[in-house]
């Protein structure tokens, strides 16, 4: 009788008591401008509000600067000198840091106010959890570091320095070539943006997973299966505190790989 009971339960989630997250939550229909080049949906949006957001923020911080800073300035001063310092300064040295600070800076509270937006309710979705966004912030890198790296050394000498290896006999530059021509000019930009892609589409995924199963053995189950909803809570809280490691995480990584790949590009050492 029992094993009846779990057969009818698991037959009323199958008929629509239970819907797993699907990809297709990556790209919901359009309510505005649809059919052109500035078609609006729901990830769009989530988007531009977290770019307002950001804005609004870094604004309020810069004009209400004081002598003696309250907790909001102190906050922000902390979280700038996280960027500025420890992560820019500390990677491409003091000097070098100060040209390329406005995009680290950009790029690193860009990522996390476009991340966090998967933890706030009635968002409840990342930014960056569709690829387009992440291959222009990716994109925006990869100009910079060969940018810099040409106008520092000249055509030649950067592309030298970035596909010979020094030290290595002759014929193996065959070889070792072509690797590291893919390894500098394709591989590192696609495993940046696909990096940053992956943990918020798969952190979603699994915060969604955890509350709708919560929200069926709560309200839809029936004889015991309530129980379980408050296994799917816990690994959702447990998921939903992760994440917020996750969004500060991927920021960083963002950031410090963009520092190494352009002070990499600008570097007289190969």
């Amino acid at each position: 009788m029992g094993t009846l009971n779990a057969a009818n339960t698991m037959i009323n989630a199958a008929e629509g008591g239970f819907h797993a997250p699907s990809m297709s939550e990556f790209f919901p229909a359009p309510f505005l401008f649809e059919g052109t080049p500035f078609e609006m949906n729901r990830v769009m949006l989530i988007r531009l509000i977290a770019t307002v957001a950001v804005v609004l923020v870094l604004a309020v911080w810069a004009k209400r600067m004081k002598l003696v800073p309250g907790r909001f300035q102190s906050s922000m001063e902390l979280a700038m000198e996280f960027v500025t310092v420890g992560i820019a300064e500390d990677t491409m040295g003091k000097e070098r840091a100060k040209k390329f600070m406005p995009l680290i800076v950009a790029i690193f509270f860009g990522i996390l106010f476009w991340n966090v937006t998967k933890l706030i309710p009635f968002l409840n979705m990342p930014g960056t959890g569709v690829i387009g966004l992440p291959l222009v912030i990716t994109l925006a890198v990869y100009v910079t570091y060969h940018w810099a790296g040409i106008a520092q050394k000249g055509l030649g000498r950067y592309l030298k320095d970035a596909l010979i290896l020094p030290g290595v006999p002759p014929a193996m530059h065959i070889l070792l070539i072509p690797i590291e021509f893919i390894t500098k000019f394709v591989t590192q930009p696609f495993t940046l943006a696909i990096r940053l892609f992956a943990n918020m589409m798969v952190g979603h995924l699994l915060l969604v997973l955890c509350f709708s199963a919560t929200s069926f053995f709560l309200f839809d189950a029936s004889n015991g299966f309530q129980f379980f909803s408050i296994l799917t809570f816990a690994g959702g809280m447990f998921v939903f505190l992760l994440e917020m490691l996750v969004v500060v995480l991927q920021a960083y990584i963002f950031a410090l790989l963009a520092c190494v790949y352009i002070n990499s590009a600008v570097s007289e050492e190969h």
